[in-house]
């Protein structure tokens, strides 16, 4: 059977992969230059190792994608960074029931009640029943509203801007539900892997083919796709089944004739975008070793202060030291039309409270920005995920925005692309 998979994400390579198992014409599509979607890296000179544009790791209980690097034999490198959080001009270290029950701003009463809050949503195997509740109004008051005010409503204000009072209880569940202490990381960077995957799709006479973009897909006995490769000429091909892994306002643009319902419900389905200023720097930036720095303050120009050095070992990039300050918002909102320059500028006197002499040691800095990397999960969000299968015959959708309950991540690209993979011949 000839197959199209639009994009070579990580949820498109998955199924590639496995439909390359099972020998069938499999004909991937991407835009991009590299493969991996969100996770794509890029190197600097006299660096060994790719970087993510986009911070990324696994939790040591992604079984899919963990499984999936074991099955084409890519190391991985398992350690347990440090993570903290910024309140009040201060970092705190919070990645342990230790750490939690001696972090000082709490009181012990609050600390306990913080803590059993936690737990108990850690071994809550039901999510559904959580799915109805809003965690801006619930987590106050099973955790208490100091815990609440002090450390969670400002993540959620950061990370989720004036969406931050619709997210589901579920959601946070699933966050605290697969956390891990250790994390996960493959050699060489996502982009290494990413390669490698493709390299083992072609071993099986896979094809993925860069900088080649779908304009149109269309129907007749077969589904026929119009496709602008890299020199702009256009061609058409005709598959049997085809498998979206684009984002949803992507597919309705490729696919117009889409029932309007059903575009409907598609756009519905909110998602923010993703920012990402990388420093390379000549000292560390954290002097107590933080991988990963919350930042609990409402105000604040960045949500996320992330030393991947303090994780992966500098020696990797050259001797640099790697720091992201990460951002999610809304395609429209200013921050994507700042230039590297001006949002540097703007994060300047906020990092200089953590590290006065960080602006000297700057090497060099990248800006990097994706109009979708976050899906907005509100209340009963389950009824609103679209199914894979498409109004569309023999027309698929695998993507991010319906991995839920579970968050964002390659993970769970990779199972979607395992499961679209057998999905697709339910169906005749």
């Amino acid at each position: 059977m000839k197959i199209a998979i639009i994009g070579a994400g990580f949820t498109g390579l998955a199924s590639a992969y496995e439909l390359t198992k099972q020998h069938h014409k499999v004909v991937v599509f991407e835009k991009d230059s590299q493969p991996g979607g969100l996770a794509v890296g890029y190197k600097e000179k006299d660096w060994e190792w790719s970087l993510e544009k986009h911070y990324h790791h696994w939790f040591t209980n992604d079984k899919s994608i963990l499984g999936l690097a074991k099955e084409i034999n890519y190391e991985v490198i398992i350690k347990r960074p440090k993570t903290s959080v910024f309140i009040e001009n201060k970092i705190y270290q919070l990645d342990s029931p230790i750490t939690v029950l001696l972090f000082p701003l709490l009181s012990i009463f609050e600390r306990l009640r913080m803590s059993a809050t936690i737990g108990f949503l850690r071994f809550d195997p039901f999510w559904k029943i959580l799915e109805k509740y809003k965690s801006s109004e619930i987590l106050p008051k099973l955790m208490g509203k100091k815990p609440f005010e002090v450390i969670w409503e400002p993540l959620f204000i950061n990370k989720f801007g004036k969406f931050a009072n619709n997210i589901s209880l579920a959601w946070f569940w699933a966050r605290i539900k697969k956390r891990t202490p250790s994390l996960a990381y493959p050699k060489g960077g996502f982009l290494e892997f990413a390669k490698e995957l493709t390299k083992q799709i072609e071993k099986r006479n896979g094809e993925v083919l860069f900088e080649t973009e779908i304009i149109k897909l269309s129907e007749n006995k077969k589904i026929l796709l119009e496709i602008k490769d890299k020199t702009g000429k256009i061609k058409k091909d005709f598959f049997d089944k085809v498998i979206i892994t684009l984002p949803s306002f992507l597919f309705i643009k490729i696919a117009p004739q889409l029932p309007q319902d059903y575009i409907q419900q598609l756009k519905q389905l909110k998602g923010l975008g993703a920012t990402n200023l990388v420093l390379r720097l000549k000292k560390p930036f954290f002097n107590d070793g933080t991988y990963w720095l919350n930042v609990c303050d409402k105000n604040a120009p960045v949500m996320a202060i992330v030393e991947h050095t303090n994780y992966m070992d500098k020696k990797n990039y050259n001797g640099e030291h790697i720091l992201y300050l990460g951002n999610y918002r809304s395609p429209d909102d200013p921050y994507f039309t700042m230039t590297k320059d001006e949002m540097l500028k703007k994060f300047d006197p906020y990092l200089r409270k953590i590290n006065p002499e960080y602006f000297k040691n700057i090497v060099g800095y990248q800006l990097f920005k994706t109009p979708f990397g976050q899906p907005i999960i509100s209340v009963n969000y389950s009824k609103k995920i679209p199914p894979l299968r498409t109004p569309l015959k023999n027309v698929f959708l695998a993507n991010i925005e319906q991995v839920y309950p579970w968050d964002r991540g390659t993970n769970y690209a990779v199972e979607l692309g395992q499961k679209i993979a057998l999905e697709i011949f339910k169906y005749a």
